[in-house]
């Protein structure tokens, strides 16, 4: 059962799945400058994304009927779901999320949780870790920011590096939420080596289940692939979340050079060539206007459109290609109403 906007669905009636994506969103830093509202014109859209996080109006997609027409578009290219990370914080928008799913009949999952404290309200930042739980718990069993609207996943829960109290409190009831709920969580970690360990480390100890917990980012966190089997070897997910992303710029900072699609994808045959391809992730994790194809960008169907070809060349087994596209993410999106 996977529990989308429109309701719970059996996982039969699903294709293909982008487990890690923004369809509404404002990811814009709390206190960055700039018109949220001013027009990326064609003639500087290349600069714009190269730099993505300078630009305010860049990190903003609230347009319930582009959303609908991106997945429209990624509908085209053979894509059946997509998970929607915009968690709290995030300008989490259920109702749109509903209006986009009917519009296009793409599959859409919300995401119950908060993001990383500096997007949080002071209000929730004070909230014990029990407390937080019950609120998680209910966004997935009840609804969404006065909604019926459910969620069915837990996450991209945020963290900073280091860490703060709050978000390690907001780690310790998602960890309890994912027990009464059978939902899987999924973090965005710190940008930080030890940051995915220690991450688990507290959902471990917290009762998670890690098979049932999904490390994103790693094309930034463990670039060349260095540290990433540890993690698997505890029995998490590993995700590489920025297909498409393709520069010799990353937009956080100058000190990680990040992988092109064909290196991400040799690092993923590495590793399930180490007999971990069941453990493994992709997606885009598009959360600006410029990756979107109303701005030029390669939209929510580059995987299957592009990437598809390039794990022929690279001569991916056809179980490795299903996993990567569908198993893998169906297996972590499956639920059960009353796992206690």
């Amino acid at each position: 059962m996977i529990r989308t906007v429109l309701g719970d669905i059996s996982s039969d009636m699903i294709g293909p799945i982008l487990l890690h994506e923004h369809l509404l969103f404002d990811i814009v830093p709390p206190g960055t400058p700039g018109d949220r509202q001013a027009d990326i014109r064609a003639e500087d859209r290349w600069q714009v994304d190269y730099r993505a996080n300078e630009c305010a109006a860049n990190a903003v997609q609230t347009d319930v009927a582009i959303a609908a027409a991106e997945l429209a578009h990624y509908a085209a290219d053979g894509g059946s779901l997509l998970v929607d990370q915009s968690i709290f914080g995030l300008a989490r928008d259920p109702e749109g999320q509903a209006r986009a799913s009917r519009q296009s009949g793409v599959h859409v999952v919300a995401a119950a949780g908060t993001y990383v404290e500096a997007y949080v309200p002071e209000d929730l930042r004070t909230l014990s870790a029990e407390a937080l739980a019950d609120r998680f718990t209910a966004e997935v069993t009840d609804g969404m920011d006065g909604t019926d609207i459910r969620a069915g996943l837990i996450g991209e829960m945020g963290c900073s590096w280091p860490m703060t109290a709050f978000e390690r409190r907001a780690l310790e009831a998602a960890a309890d939420a994912q027990t009464r709920t059978g939902a899987s969580i999924s973090v965005h970690p710190g940008r930080h080596d030890t940051a995915c360990a220690q991450v688990l480390d507290i959902l471990e100890a917290n009762g998670a289940d890690l098979c049932h917990v999904v490390l994103c980012h790693m094309d930034r966190t463990h670039p060349d692939g260095t540290g990433i089997r540890p993690l698997v070897e505890r029995g998490a997910v590993v995700e590489w979340d920025f297909f498409g992303v393709e520069s010799s710029h990353y937009w956080m900072t100058d000190e990680v050079e990040l992988p092109t699609d064909l290196g991400r994808l040799r690092l993923i045959r590495d590793l399930a060539g180490q007999g971990f391809g069941d453990q493994i992730a992709i997606s885009h994790d598009i959360c600006t206007k410029t990756r979107l194809r109303h701005w030029g960008g390669h939209g929510y169907g580059h995987i299957l459109r592009n990437v598809a070809t390039l794990m022929q060349r690279l001569e991916f087994p056809p179980a490795l290609v299903s996993a990567l596209l569908r198993d893998t993410p169906l297996r972590l999106l499956n639920m059960k109403e009353n796992p206690q």
